[in-house]
C-alpha cells in the first residue's frame, strides 16, 4: 500500500475533470475512476459492481453520486453504496491533497 501522485495539484485535477464528469486512470495496474462533484473529488474502482461497465463513462449528480452509463445504477461516492441496495458497494480509494500534488492510496 502506498500513496501515488496522480495530479500536480487538486486544482489541476478539477481543471482536467469538469464538474459532474469522471475520468479513468491506470494506477499500479488498477483502473481507477476519478469523479468530480460539487463535494470534491472521489476515487473508486472503474468498474460497476453490477455488471462491470466503466463508471468513468458515466456522470455525477447533485446527490454526490456517480451514475453508471449502462443501467443507471447510482452509487454514493462518499460511502460507495448503491442507492437502492441492488448490488455490492463500490471499492473506494482515499485521495489526499498536498502542497506537492493530489495523491491516491492504492491497496497494492
Amino acid at each position: 500500500m502506498g500513496w501515488i501522485k496522480i495530479f500536480e495539484s487538486e486544482a489541476a485535477a478539477k481543471q482536467q475533470i469538469p464538474l459532474t464528469k469522471a475520468t479513468a486512470l491506470v494506477v499500479n495496474g488498477q483502473e481507477i475512476c476519478i469523479a468530480h462533484t460539487s463535494a470534491g473529488l472521489f476515487a473508486v474502482k472503474n468498474a460497476c459492481p453490477h455488471l462491470g461497465d466503466s463508471l468513468s463513462r458515466g456522470t455525477t449528480n447533485y446527490l454526490n453520486e456517480i451514475v453508471c452509463p449502462w443501467h443507471s445504477y447510482r452509487f454514493h461516492l462518499a460511502t460507495g453504496e448503491e442507492c437502492q441496495g441492488r448490488t455490492k458497494p463500490l471499492q473506494r480509494y482515499p485521495l489526499e491533497a498536498r502542497e506537492d500534488g493530489l495523491f491516491l492510496m492504492t491497496n497494492e
